[in-house]
């Protein structure tokens, strides 16, 4: 057994977007860095994940966007397709900004490449069981590679390890403003197949998305092609697991356009569904991607925020260490600039997702489908929306019976844009946070007894 002890000036952890976008901004700026991944190089960017790409135009530049072209395999997709059938009826929802749907391994391999060819180096193989820790700052991390032990110290650690991180179990962030408030009920879990089909199916333009008949829980159809499509489900954690896969099994054998289709891979894991955390610093440590929960919790997606997560966390590890002292001021700056591009609007989406906890299904299907497209779709992608009396009065109309539920709906839409005006305030130095959250946490109160749902935090 040989020990192996490597020293460089960033670690991360994790080679996912988020890691990628970190070790290739850091490599270009000359900076050693090592990214750690569990999988072999072979396996590393085989995730389970959606496949679906929002805002397939912007991507940092630290990885050139060309490197990306080839795993883009359906950039014809445009809208969301809402499957009700308690309803009868198919809501089409535009989605603004450039969509693609993509081959998460050819994606993956791809930023993997990427970083690389700016001067990352991959430790493949490699299982990180704890971090090193020295008087409260976070020195690197300890773990193995392929059986044998392996130490990496470095002035800045990047955790982008995913959902659950086990760096964030293992250091102490007591005294740290790091976000600890964590559990497994922010999250759910994801299972999806790569089903090919014998004909092209006719929403091959389109994101499927359906409801299942359990809360808290959805099916998609993505087509990564006309004829190779990803179907998934994502699931809180408090339900049933098995349960819902079964779901999506009967589903597709009642489809008709799956019949005689063919599975290629199977693959499932745990997500954020929850807001970003409110600080993801600590001296020595920066956690970006899905390991802070840069991902938006209504729709899913969130590749090319991790992404942006990642170049901000290696920009601001090298002012850290340039500074000659990466602590919470050091690295304060991340906070603010992924709250300022995506972080605020993402909070503000959380609160629709703690909405729909509360919601019965019926009651949910049948506002979606009140409601106007144009104004499900700024909803679903602004985190507001702005609909004038006549069409609160049509929709009203539309669902007698279900006026209570569209008031709260409203009621709750008022907060969630309070919250986002609180966000955009969000504090410039590590001192001010305390005070941010209580007020923070004082509207999320409001938003708990106006949609009846339990606290999430």
């Amino acid at each position: 057994m040989t020990a192996r002890e490597v020293e460089v000036d960033v670690v991360v952890v994790g080679a996912g977007t988020a890691g990628c976008y970190a070790a290739a901004t850091i490599a270009n700026e000359g900076y050693d860095v090592f990214v750690l991944e569990r999988k072999s190089a072979t396996e590393a960017g085989h995730i389970a994940c959606g496949d679906a790409l929002k805002g397939a135009d912007q991507f940092p530049e630290s990885i050139p966007r060309s490197k990306l072209d080839a795993s883009m395999t359906n950039t014809e997709v445009d809208h969301g397709r809402f499957e009700l059938p308690e309803h009868d009826t198919v809501l089409e929802i535009p989605v603004p900004g450039e969509l693609a749907v993509i081959d998460r391994w050819e994606y993956g391999q791809a930023i993997i490449e990427g970083a690389e060819e700016a001067g990352a180096e991959f430790g493949y193989d490699t299982v990180v069981q704890d971090v090193m820790q020295d008087e409260g700052r976070i020195t690197g991390v300890r773990g193995r590679r392929r059986g044998d032990p392996i130490t990496v110290e470095a002035p800045v650690t990047i955790d982008a390890a995913g959902a659950l991180s086990i760096l964030q179990d293992k250091a102490d962030l007591e005294a740290a403003t790091f976000d600890t408030n964590v559990t497994y009920s922010q999250f759910c879990s994801a299972y999806r197949e790569i089903v090919h089909v014998q004909e092209e199916v006719p929403w091959k333009d389109a994101l499927v998305f359906k409801p299942t008949k359990r809360a808290a829980g959805y099916l998609w159809y993505f087509p990564r092609t006309g004829t190779e499509i990803n179907a998934g489900v994502g699931f809180q954690m408090n339900e049933e697991p098995m349960t819902l896969v079964d779901d999506l099994k009967r589903d597709l054998r009642s489809r008709p356009e799956f019949e005689g289709a063919t599975v290629t891979d199977k693959l499932g894991a745990a997500l954020p569904t929850r807001r970003p955390y409110d600080s993801a610093v600590a001296p020595g440590l920066i956690a970006a991607g899905d390991a802070a929960g840069h991902i938006n919790p209504t729709t899913g997606g969130g590749i090319a925020g991790a992404a942006y997560a990642g170049e901000y966390a290696g920009e601001q590890a090298i002012r850290a260490i340039e500074s000659g002292e990466p602590d919470e001021d050091a690295l304060w700056r991340y906070n603010e600039r992924v709250m300022d591009h995506f972080g605020a609007r993402y909070a503000a989406l959380d609160v629709y997702n703690v909405m729909a906890t509360a919601v019965d299904v019926d009651d949910l299907t049948n506002l979606l489908v009140s409601l106007p497209g144009e104004n499900l779709a700024e909803a679903l992608y602004s985190g507001s929306t702005e609909i004038g009396w006549k069409l609160k009065l049509q929709a009203a109309v539309k669902t007698f019976g279900y006026w209570g539920t569209i008031l709260n709906f409203y009621r709750t839409k008022r907060l969630a844009d309070e919250l986002l005006d609180h966000y955009e305030r969000y504090p410039d130095r590590p001192e001010s946070l305390a005070p941010w959250q209580r007020e923070r946490d004082e509207i999320m109160e409001r938003i708990y007894e106006t949609t009846g749902a339990e606290a999430k935090y």
